[in-house]
């Protein structure tokens, strides 16, 4: 949308009802996508409190931003990190066994042998896919979780949970819970950002990265690795920063006159900051998000050499730039749309699991390589990960594709206080269920927000009548044994 600004008189009503009206269409989307800046000027003016002032943390943090690697489809953990030897000689051949995806429950399947060749990887020997040779490279970086479980089969069910802890909709998204809890550390971006695959965004969309109940200053923004970072947020051509300044001043005192009785209104505070927010983006944005200026030997480590690596790679290297600059809650996603889009390996899982690794293994290698010799990787959380694992056996008669499974798979942390070179959990021998200190999502995001200070079961969020937490009202325990 376009801004005009009205001519003549501002004070009289048809221009100013002219000009809301196309305020609405424009600077309103991006007061939704919830960007607020720290206490400057204008929020001390109209006196409320700034939803994303800086806070500081309830525990000792070891953490101050994250990076969550998301492997939309739910790659097969059999075949990239969790090393299964005794089902090479059971490939083809059919067994009892109970499986659960969405194929609905069976009670045997034939076995699909790990594609992929395994290799022992650095001093502590991790075993690793040759699907990801980079990546086994950093494994004593590495603590691999290989009892993770979900309490859906379905995608779109299974990433809520992944993303919100809740199977329903209309929860916060972990970065909200952390945003909200801490705050941001830059007043002229947002402290959560989004980056989707070039195919498209997963299913459910914005509700993965959504703030909930939450205002909507705690929600994700979407930013693109390439051109324009934010879409809606240039000017007109023919538009200056000192008109559009005016412009915003304009509109703040309009904004002071509602705002007063309504102090508490958090949604209309975060509609308000965000105007300013933007006009700050607009200057600092285009900045943070030009990894073209970066030297050449970090393009090459990340793999942004033009090749299948190049778009993956841009994105790992805008997340690093995003941590410098103090952004909290950075998620890049590996896939989008559907089927071989992303990793939903239901047919050929050879050519669909080697398209996507190839794409990520290298970039995702060169992030935790280029953080830890710049000292970020103390400091800063990388999760890699999909909503659920794979079943060991086939999914049709013929083939190599694998169902969906939520009773034991794989996801990784490292940086941030997290203990490399660990492996904790097992599946059995197959990889069909989780059978030695099974965890389920919540753990996993326990120990998120633990390691950046927060404590996962006292951060609450009152609404409808109760104290909630992104843990549940049970709660959750963090995953110590992963924790330096």
């Amino acid at each position: 949308m376009i801004l005009r600004p009205p001519t003549g008189n501002f004070c009289g009503r048809v221009h100013r009802r002219e000009f809301l009206h196309q305020i609405g269409g424009g600077f309103t989307s991006l007061a939704l996508a919830g960007m607020l800046s720290r206490d400057g000027a204008f929020a001390s003016e109209i006196g409320f409190e700034n939803p994303l002032a800086p806070k500081q943390p309830q525990l000792p943090a070891k953490a101050k931003a994250v990076i969550f690697l998301f492997m939309y489809g739910g790659p097969s953990h059999m075949d990239t990190f969790d090393y299964k030897p005794k089902m090479y000689p059971l490939d083809g051949k059919s067994i009892p066994i109970k499986t659960f995806g969405r194929g609905g429950k069976k009670n045997e399947g034939r076995v699909v042998g790990p594609k992929w060749n395994f290799r022992q990887y650095g001093e502590s020997g991790k075993w690793v896919s040759d699907l990801f040779p980079n990546v086994g490279g950093c494994v004593d970086d590495i603590a691999f979780i290989h009892s993770m479980t979900a309490d859906s089969p379905i995608h779109g069910s299974a990433m809520l949970m992944m993303n919100s802890g809740s199977l329903l909709t209309g929860k916060p998204s972990l970065g909200s819970w952390i945003n909200y809890g801490l705050g941001s550390l830059n007043e002229n971006l947002p402290g959560y950002v989004v980056m989707l695959d070039k195919t498209g965004g997963p299913i459910s969309g914005a509700k993965n990265w959504s703030s909930g109940y939450m205002p909507a200053s705690y929600q994700g923004v979407v930013f693109r690795s390439q051109g324009n970072p934010i879409l809606n947020l240039q000017n007109r051509p023919g538009m200056d920063r000192v008109q559009q300044r005016s412009m915003l001043d304009f509109l703040g005192d309009i904004n002071q006159g509602h705002m007063k009785g309504r102090e508490h209104n958090s949604d209309l505070a975060a509609r308000i900051a965000s105007y300013e927010l933007a006009f700050r983006m607009q200057a600092t944005a285009p900045e943070a998000i030009d990894v073209d200026s970066e030297p050449e030997h970090i393009k090459k480590l990340y793999g942004m050499d033009g090749s299948r690596t190049d778009d993956f790679a841009r994105k790992c290297i805008l997340a690093r730039r995003l941590v410098e600059r103090g952004t909290r809650f950075i998620q890049i996603y590996s896939g989008g749309a559907h089927n071989d889009d992303n990793w939903d390996a239901h047919g050929d899982l050879v050519k669909n699991h080697e398209y996507h690794a190839g794409n990520t293994d290298k970039p995702i290698a060169g992030l935790l390589q280029d953080l830890k010799q710049r000292g970020l990787l103390d400091e800063t959380l990388v999760i890699w990960g999909g909503e659920f694992g794979r079943q060991p056996t086939a999914e049709y008669a013929e083939g190599t594709g694998r169902d969906h499974n939520a009773y034991g798979f794989t996801t990784w942390m490292a940086g941030g206080g997290i203990k490399g070179g660990t492996s904790f959990g097992e599946t059995d021998e197959l990889g069909g269920e989780a059978v030695k200190d099974r965890v389920q999502v919540k753990n996993l995001h326990a120990t998120v927000l633990q390691q950046m200070g927060l404590d996962p079961n006292h951060l609450t969020y009152f609404y409808g009548g109760l104290d909630q937490k992104l843990v549940g009202v049970e709660g959750a325990d963090p995953i110590q044994e992963l924790i330096a």
